[in-house]
């Protein structure tokens, strides 16, 4: 299985923003969410998001297999020693490929580049098999919560990098 991870650009938004949209559509239909009721999930992910989180120095990349985009990964510095994983997203039909765990691995290497000790991320609480999965980087629970904005709970997990 050969792939390549790169840094995004300006004019990678649009294959973001495909690749995004196209990862969490599973999800949504899973959970019911739509974009009314759950505008802001990354199903309904649009360019104006990507660009604002690339202005705030949030890092995309992309994971390119066979000639084409299969996932993406973005990475946001938050604080000294804390970084966020962000919309980690495989494409459907590339799944089960290994390319999920590159990304992550990728974005802990790149987080250890910053300095950053801690990486965090926040899924549906209802996602158990999503939070096992994150349990075998080394991801713990630290809190759960509702947030009136969203139709679920969200987890927030932590992986301690040092």
């Amino acid at each position: 299985m050969e792939y390549t991870i790169r840094k995004c650009i300006r004019e990678d938004v649009g294959v973001l923003v495909e690749t995004i949209r196209g990862a969490f559509r599973d999800v949504a239909e899973r959970f019911g969410l739509t974009e009314q009721n759950c505008p802001r999930h990354p199903s309904n992910c649009r360019a104006d998001w990507v660009e604002k989180d690339m202005d705030r120095g949030v890092t995309y990349y992309v994971l390119e297999s066979e000639g084409r985009v299969a996932g993406s990964v973005g990475l946001e510095w938050v604080r000294p020693g804390l970084c966020n994983l962000e919309r980690l997203a495989v494409l459907p039909g590339e799944r089960k490929r290994g390319f999920g765990r590159a990304l992550v691995n990728h974005v802990f290497s790149e987080a250890g580049k910053l300095g950053c000790d801690t990486i965090r991320i926040g899924v549906i609480a209802d996602q158990a098999e999503l939070k096992d999965w994150y349990r075998g980087f080394g991801f713990v629970e630290t809190d759960t919560r509702d947030f009136a904005h969203l139709p679920f709970r969200v987890t927030f997990m932590n992986c301690e990098l040092r």
